[in-house]
């Protein structure tokens, strides 16, 4: 089941999400950042976006400093959801 987080206003009422989505256990963990038909890939473990296209500038930069700023967030919740790939393992937790 997909997690849905809230968006910070005023991007909530045009039409932004923010979810890690189900069905995605393995890939690299991930929240996506979606805008109608564009999806943001935001790695928790590189704690930046995953592919070039859509490109990064297209994505408000109050969003992106958003997703840095609550990374632990999706991290406990990605590790709930796929607790068997985890976004780090015990010992590369302890280097961050």
């Amino acid at each position: 089941m997909a997690i849905e987080f809230s968006v910070p206003a005023p991007y909530d009422k045009r039409g932004w999400k923010l979810k890690i989505r189900d069905k995605e256990r393995v890939e690299p963990p991930h929240v996506s950042l979606l805008h109608k038909t564009r999806c943001w890939r935001f790695g928790l473990r590189e704690q930046e976006f995953l592919d070039g296209d859509p490109p990064h500038r297209d994505a408000p930069g109050k969003l992106f400093d958003d997703l840095l700023a609550r990374t632990e967030e999706f991290v406990v919740e990605w590790d709930k959801l796929y607790p068997e790939n985890p976004v780090y393992s015990g010992r590369d937790h302890d280097s961050k």
